[in-house]
């Protein structure tokens, strides 16, 4: 189950790609087997473990194209351990509601982006999470449990000031809504065969949604999505720097050093990040996400 839609997001083989935060690893998997070079990044260790076995498993399945690569790593989204413009790519999806800091993590994140280097920002879309906050306090109120609902005009507007430039928004996961509006009436933490009726019910169409993909659940999420849709989705660019006093020639001479120093290229060059069958590895991330 993708957030992120690669038909407004497009990603060319051999793109340096980081997905920072990637939880079960289902938009590092896409971006690989796309033929990406990808870096899977997590503070969970337990997920970046399971994430680096799927990676090997579509390796040996040959999922992934000649020149594709991919590693997963730990790591703290707040001090990414990447040169400056080390990714052409960056995704990270249901991540920043879940961060106090998250400038911090904006900052970190247009740094390790080369100039015209594309992101995906992905969050918890307003209404649908209000209405969820609304229902339970456990929904929210846990360890590492989400902080804050975004407003869209709020995250465009830190998107901007970190230095990205807007591109594109849509929401996404109509149909998710109300399995989570279920959950947080009938109880967050029963799930399996402890949790209520309702909720296993719902989530048994959402995985036979996901494993069949039937017209009908397909033309009625495309319609609840700009309605109920449980994510909000915006795809950035990072501008490219403005030509450096050298290039501009002798016109330049005359600029005062505040501009000049403006105009200066950052100091590190970037470095390319480090290198069963598709329906298996797309049910088990998607039936988990569903969750």
């Amino acid at each position: 189950m993708l957030t992120v839609d690669f038909s407004r997001f497009p990603l060319a083989p051999g793109d340096r790609v980081l997905d920072l935060g990637c939880g079960a690893g289902r938009h590092a998997f896409e971006c690989y087997r796309r033929g990406a070079q990808v870096v899977a990044l997590d503070q969970n260790g337990d997920e970046i473990r399971e994430v680096a076995k799927w990676f090997a498993a579509m390796k040996e399945a040959g999922e992934a194209p000649a020149g594709a690569s991919a590693t997963a790593m730990e790591g703290d989204a707040l001090a990414l351990p990447f040169p400056d413009d080390s990714f052409d790519v960056v995704i990270i999806s249901e991540v920043m509601e879940h961060i106090p800091d998250d400038k911090g993590v904006l900052a970190e994140m247009v740094r390790v982006l080369r100039p015209g280097g594309r992101i995906a920002v992905t969050v918890p879309r307003y209404g649908p999470e209000k209405v969820c906050w609304a229902l339970s306090d456990a929904y929210h109120e846990v360890e590492g449990g989400h902080i804050r609902i975004y407003r869209g005009d709020e995250l465009l507007g830190k998107m901007r000031e970190a230095g990205l430039e807007p591109y594109g928004t849509h929401h996404a996961h109509g149909l998710h809504s109300p399995y989570w509006w279920l959950k947080c009436a009938f109880g967050v933490g029963r799930d399996g065969k402890d949790a209520a009726l309702p909720v296993q019910a719902y989530h048994k169409l959402l995985v036979w949604d996901i494993m069949k993909k039937p017209l009908a659940t397909r033309l009625a999420e495309r319609a609840l999505n700009p309605v109920i849709g449980k994510s909000f989705v915006v795809y950035a660019t990072k501008p490219h720097l403005p030509e450096t006093s050298a290039a501009a020639g002798p016109a330049a001479e005359g600029a005062s050093e505040p501009a000049k120093a403006t105009a200066k290229a950052p100091a590190r060059s970037g470095a390319k990040a480090p290198a069963k069958s598709a329906a298996k590895t797309s049910a088990k991330t998607s039936a988990g996400a569903a969750k």
